[in-house]
């Protein structure tokens, strides 16, 4: 089980992302039509005009992708196992 919760989780625009990263947006930009960034995991599409970036897997992807790509992966899971859609359902008791 992931130490991770949603909280853990924050979305940035592109222009944190670039001073983040030291990428510029353009570079951001073509990174998600490429699919090296991954839609729905280092990136949302908010609505046709706004995109927001999964800050800790950017910054997590920016170290590892290269030299651990396991090691991103891994961060990429526990991402997803901290989203609510993910979380087990508990069956309340009645009375």
């Amino acid at each position: 089980m992931s130490n991770s919760s949603i909280q853990d989780y924050q979305f940035i625009d592109k222009n944190v992302a670039a001073k983040l990263t030291g990428l510029s947006g353009d570079t951001l930009k073509r990174y998600r039509q490429k699919g090296k960034l991954q839609k729905d995991i280092h990136w949302v599409s908010v609505n046709s005009r706004v995109v927001r970036y999964n800050k800790t897997l950017l910054i997590d992807w920016i170290q590892n992708h290269q030299s651990n790509p396991k090691a991103h992966s891994k961060a990429i899971e526990n991402y997803l196992a901290s989203l609510p859609s993910s979380q087990k359902k508990t069956k309340g008791k009645r009375s």
